[in-house]
């Protein structure tokens, strides 16, 4: 069974890709930004259904459906979109369309639609087992494979509650300050070419949410969430990822009492003490996938892993995430500060690490003389 989306916007377009596999998780959801890619694809494929943007950048999703609908009057249809008035709903209404969904949308709603317009799939395929090294597997690994495990209480969450009007940023942003692949994620998108038109690049969660709204946010995070594989069941995956994290906050908590006693704005800092162990978590995460495929790993390979791939996943991953430079240059002074045009927000990020770290106090006392702190 194969499901069209149609969406110029990346995040969205994933978005839907992911309530559909949740809600029918054998199917094949083929992505397109235009119309003409997606036309072409409608000649060569057999859709169950089909959901589209109404403005995409070469044509109109209305144009792209009637020429489906000229063709099958049977394919349900479903159009995206932020506008709801009247007019444009009785615009597309020849058209049969079994849907009109309308943005920002909610998640629950969509899976319900989709629910009721796809037909059940008779068998679930089953998982190829690797049997390969854990090496040779992570090195196989494409960067779109990559990714971060969120915080289960986060998803639980997610799955009670915001289906309200009335969404409090501040709410949000308590709730997931914490979680490292969230706000990466919301960051993320926040700067992608479907946002970043709105002003300068977000460097926090909360420059992220006021940038997309509450209801975006909560449907992304709702979007990220239902592709996670759990690693709540994994005792030793569950202790490391709970030692990064901790480490992680304990960096950020310490890198904002600084980054106020300097007069320096803290929030940049706290981003970037929240990603800097990325690399790592990154490889916990795909673990756990590599066992759901019926492997198994031992603490050594596993140590091993985290050894070897931590770093460059984590380049891969602010590639990818086009994460701001300025936030690279603080998740770097974490290690060590640059031989040149060293700035006082990377001195403080290093003088919390070592602090952490309990480096040695000579190593201390020059950086907070270097940081004007002494």
């Amino acid at each position: 069974m194969h499901v069209m989306v149609v969406d110029d916007d990346p995040w969205i377009a994933d978005l839907l890709k992911q309530i559909v596999l949740t809600v029918r998780p054998g199917v094949q959801v083929n992505c397109f930004g235009d119309v003409q890619s997606a036309l072409a694809s409608w000649q060569q494929v057999s859709y169950a259904l089909v959901l589209a943007d109404w403005n995409l950048p070469d044509d109109s999703g209305i144009h792209m459906l009637q020429k489906i609908r000229e063709q099958d009057r049977a394919t349900p249809l479903v159009m995206i979109t932020g506008r709801a008035d009247r007019q444009s709903v009785m615009e597309i209404r020849p058209l049969g369309i079994s849907a009109f969904i309308t943005k920002p949308f909610d998640v629950p709603h969509v899976v319900k639609f989709i629910e009721g317009l796809l037909p059940p799939l008779d068998l679930l395929p089953t998982a190829d087992i690797h049997q390969e090294a854990f090496s040779v597997y992570l090195n196989g690994l494409t960067d779109d494979n990559l990714d971060l495990p969120m915080l289960e209480t986060v998803k639980e969450k997610l799955q009670l509650g915001y289906r309200g009007e009335a969404l409090d940023l501040r709410e949000l942003a308590g709730d997931w300050q914490s979680d490292p692949a969230l706000c990466a994620h919301l960051i993320a998108v926040s700067n992608s070419a479907a946002y970043i038109s709105q002003g300068a690049q977000c460097i926090s969660l909360n420059d992220a949410l006021r940038r997309l709204g509450a209801r975006t946010s909560v449907n992304l995070a709702m979007g990220f969430a239902l592709k996670q594989c759990c690693i709540q069941g994994n005792l030793m995956l569950s202790v490391l990822m709970q030692d990064h994290l901790d480490s992680a906050a304990r960096l950020a908590e310490r890198v904002s009492a600084l980054a106020k006693q300097c007069g320096l704005e803290p929030a940049p800092l706290q981003t970037a003490a929240l990603l800097h162990c990325i690399g790592e978590l990154c490889v916990i995460y795909q673990v756990q996938k590599w066992e759901d495929l019926g492997n198994e790993l031992d603490e050594l390979l596993l140590m091993q892993a985290l050894s070897d791939f931590a770093a460059p996943f984590a380049i891969k991953l602010k590639s990818r995430w086009g994460v701001p430079r300025v936030l690279r240059e603080l998740i770097g002074a974490v290690y060590a500060l640059p031989q040149t045009q060293v700035r006082r927000d990377q001195v403080v990020m290093r003088i919390a690490t070592a602090i952490n770290n309990n480096e040695p106090p000579v190593t201390v006392d020059r950086l907070m003389r270097l940081a004007g702190l002494a």
